[in-house]
């Protein structure tokens, strides 16, 4: 049952970074559009599909935090989320996503997540 668990817990923190990217970018918008006309509060009802997803994966984060701590313990939960974060965090990076700067997604940088990954299966063994 744990194996099925450990998954989900590396997603949750796989999303952290892609929520940051998406908020970012309605926060940018909301400023533009706020700055010329304000909106009637209905409107968001026909708001785009990718305008929720932003609140759709911080919701997938919290449920998946509460879902997976009781089982996993907070150690594993915390530190697999960790772990995609990095993940996450090194394809943003190799790729300038979000417009950071490029760092290649190097050997040393890929062998640091994996040392993570590697610290958070000792964790959960001991």
């Amino acid at each position: 049952m744990v194996w099925i668990l450990l998954p989900v817990a590396l997603a949750a923190g796989i999303v952290l970074p892609v929520q940051f990217g998406i908020g970012t970018v309605a926060l940018a918008v909301a400023a533009l559009v706020v700055q010329s006309s304000l909106s009637e509060p209905g409107s968001a009802a026909n708001a785009p599909w990718w305008a929720w997803t932003g609140g759709l994966l911080g919701a997938f984060f919290v449920l998946a935090s509460i879902i997976l701590t009781p089982r996993l313990g907070a150690a594993t939960t915390i530190g697999l989320i960790l772990t995609g974060q990095v993940l996450a965090s090194i394809v943003i990076d190799h790729f300038g996503l979000i417009r950071v700067p490029v760092h290649e997604a190097s050997f040393p940088r890929i062998v640091g997540a994996l040392l993570i990954g590697a610290g958070v299966a000792m964790v959960q063994r001991f």
